[in-house]
């Protein structure tokens, strides 16, 4: 592949097609798989440190082996659905999850376990990375922000609900039965895929690529402005997020006595604070423009972090909620904009743009759950150095990008 063919500034897509209910809700359980099924497992990690006979520390390789098989399939599946389509990636990562999904139901030891969420992440990055691609097929501008916002709004119940979700599953049926309902769910996936949108990326917008070629087209799409600043400033602020999901258990249950009952209600709690970003997103950016309310939302992030830490090391969980609703109405403002901002330009890409922006995604993800974790400091402090310091970054990258 030439370089000329590498180059990506297309921004041409196929015909809009009108986002209806059923799109939507395809579109966001794609996009929600992968976190529902993690997030749905950590309640449960206490019964299955003791049936698997590790300590409950160890069961933290469930989402580190689950973090690195998505973010490298990512770099895969996208290229690849660029040249061969959607639907057969889509599908075969669904098929390719639900068996991992029954090796980790199935799994006699703690072995198993983890190789079973190695093949449910190799799967279901295919539908995450693959909702973001399918969008950009599917729809363009203000359009694309408003499909990308309101998928993100309904998935958004995926991390809320799923830890109380999960602690329910696991007192009425054991562990074991959060990775029924997972696969079950890919399976229901699979089935609307084929019936509610089928392929978007047609034939004619196809090229062949070798590796070479793919590891060029990554090369050119890191180094080029329009994509890495928006997509490393989306990256830094999920990866917030995944830094407040890591940290908040010790938090409220060994720092401030909640039950995982409660946690699970304190979770879905917040789910209503990204609805209402969510909502906003796209009518603020109508008026205002994409960029200028994706800067906005990284600066409310930032103010966030930083009234966390200024309620020191033991807030009340009146600071402690307030700060962290701030940041997530950020968080929610800047998720489903600087998505948009980032694929924008890249339409005949938008599977390789789609996947280099996940693996950021799944990369940071992965660095600031270990920093909330690594850091000497007391577990909400620590989250809100993560805090601050990934949305601080982000509105600067939001800056330096200037679109508005």
């Amino acid at each position: 592949m030439s370089a000329a063919e590498t180059a990506i500034p297309e921004t041409a897509t196929a015909a809009p097609r009108r986002l209806t209910g059923g799109m939507l809700a395809l579109l966001a359980g794609l996009a929600a798989l992968g976190t529902l099924s993690t997030n749905i497992i950590l309640p449960a990690f206490p019964s299955m440190a003791v049936a698997l006979d590790v300590p409950a520390r160890a069961l933290g390789l469930t989402l580190t082996s689950f973090f690195l098989a998505f973010a490298l399939g990512q770099l895969v599946v996208g290229p690849a659905s660029d040249r061969f389509g959607r639907r057969p990636l889509v599908l075969g990562g669904l098929i390719l999850f639900v068996i991992g999904s029954a090796i980790c139901w199935a799994a006699p030891d703690f072995n198993i376990l983890i190789i079973g969420r190695v093949v449910q992440a190799a799967g279901v990055c295919a539908a995450s990375v693959l909702s973001r691609a399918i969008a950009r097929d599917l729809f363009d501008g203000e359009a694309l922000a408003r499909a990308l916002a309101l998928t993100m709004v309904a998935m958004a119940a995926a991390p809320g609900f799923s830890p109380l979700l999960g602690s329910a599953l696991d007192t009425a049926f054991g562990w074991r039965a959060a990775f029924v309902l997972v696969g079950a769910a890919g399976i229901l996936l699979a089935i609307a895929h084929l019936t509610v949108v089928g392929e978007t990326h047609p034939a004619d917008r196809r090229r062949p690529a070798g590796i070479g070629g793919i590891a060029r087209a990554y090369v050119e799409l890191a180094r080029d402005r329009r994509f890495i600043l928006p997509a490393s400033a989306v990256s830094l602020v999920l990866g917030g997020l995944y830094a407040f999901f890591g940290a908040t258990p010790a938090i409220l249950m060994t720092g401030m006595g909640f039950t995982s009952l409660e946690l699970g209600l304190f979770f879905a709690a917040t789910v209503f604070v990204v609805f209402g970003a969510g909502f906003a997103a796209p009518r603020l950016a109508h008026a205002l423009g994409a960029g200028r309310v994706a800067r906005a939302g990284a600066v409310l992030a930032l103010a966030g972090g930083l009234a966390l830490a200024a309620g020191g090391s033991t807030p009340d969980i009146g600071i402690f909620t307030a700060a962290l609703s701030v940041f997530l109405f950020g968080m929610g403002l800047v998720n489903p904009l600087g998505t948009a901002i980032t694929l924008q330009p890249f339409g005949s890409r938008a599977g390789l743009a789609s996947a280099l922006l996940g693996f950021l995604q799944m990369a940071m993800a992965a660095l600031a759950t270990l920093l909330v974790t690594a850091l000497p400091l007391p577990p909400t402090l620590a989250m809100a150095v993560v805090l601050t310091g990934a949305s601080g970054l982000a509105a600067l990258a939001f800056t330096a990008h200037g679109n508005k």
